[in-house]
């Protein structure tokens, strides 16, 4: 007797392992994944600008680090004590104006390194509602608490959410010839959108990326995360207490099905070495000087010092 709906995934064709080099953008569901990718020691960063939600917004950060645009003085603005720029997240915003630009364009460098030796890159959309500023009329990703007056919010259109993912690839792509995309839609509800129009939303997302899958002739793919959160996983026990964010069982969960369709068979052993030291580290004793606990820390510095021996890259 089975009780949910399987979704059904397809295998990678270019799967992930421990020398893949992985970029994640997009919505707060990529920093779930990121999160999962550092767990397990892979080589990853995960939304250098903060988290985005809108694909024109992604665009146009790849492009500013593609093209290597760095940011000026009429990219920022001083709001409520402190310097913000529409095109990054507000977890950036610094009182300081000439740090904020100085921190702002060396994560534009790194960034830009980062999908030059890029092998995967994953890109989780959130929404199709946007926010355009009234005065320069361009998308922003974050209002930073602006009067709303500011603004005004529209819907992109399935064309408009197409020709920025294909600007991404082909972005990405002069750059890297070699890199792989995986899209996935985040299972978030926008329920502040309104419910019809967060379905809307949704809907355009999927359409648009299942069109720049179908006629692009690099190496993409879907991962159906918005599905398996709407149809296996179809009752709130596996939301979070907002009931419109995935809990952490749901997020464990998607993750390994993404394991099976997107990770290396290769990898498994290894990253359950590391589930079992990251276990390990976060044991709290309650009798840090007794015996029993100090042979216990001593295996576990064996078990790291040698992990770290062959996988040079690994920190724990």
């Amino acid at each position: 007797m089975q009780f949910t709906t399987k979704i059904p995934i397809q295998k990678s064709c270019f799967p992930i392992d421990y020398d893949s080099k992985i970029m994640l953008l997009g919505s707060c569901f990529a920093e779930n994944m990121g999160n999962k990718f550092a767990y397990f020691k892979f080589q990853s960063t995960t939304n250098p600008f903060g988290i985005i939600f809108n694909a024109v917004s992604l665009e146009k950060l790849i492009r500013r680090a593609v093209e290597n645009r760095t940011f000026s003085e009429n990219d920022i603005f001083y709001h409520n004590e402190l310097w913000h720029c529409y095109d990054v997240h507000s977890e950036l915003s610094n009182p300081d104006k000439d740090e904020f630009l100085s921190h702002l364009n060396s994560i534009l460098e790194s960034t830009r390194q980062h999908i030059v030796t890029l092998t995967h890159c994953i890109i989780t959309l959130g929404t199709s509602w946007v926010y355009r500023n009234t005065e320069t009329h361009e998308i922003v990703a974050n209002c930073h608490k602006v009067p709303q007056k500011q603004f005004t919010k529209e819907l992109l259109s399935i064309s408009q959410i197409e020709e920025s993912l294909q600007n991404i690839v082909s972005l990405i792509h002069s750059v890297n010839p070699t890199s792989n995309f995986i899209f996935t839609v985040s299972p978030v509800r926008h329920v502040k959108d309104g419910f019809t129009e967060n379905t809307l939303s949704k809907a355009h997302l999927i359409v648009a990326i299942h069109k720049t899958i179908t006629f692009c002739s690099l190496p993409t793919t879907y991962f159906p995360a918005y599905e398996i959160m709407m149809d296996e996983l179809r009752d709130y026990r596996f939301y979070g207490e907002d009931m419109l964010h995935p809990n952490q069982t749901a997020i464990d969960y998607i993750w390994i099905q993404f394991v099976i369709s997107t990770i290396s068979e290769d990898c498994k052993s290894t990253m359950d070495e590391v589930d079992n030291i990251q276990k390990s580290l976060s044991h709290k004793p309650t009798h840090p000087n007794s015996k029993s606990y100090l042979k216990f820390k001593k295996l576990l510095n064996e078990k790291i010092q040698k992990l770290e021996t062959r996988k040079s890259n690994f920190k724990f």
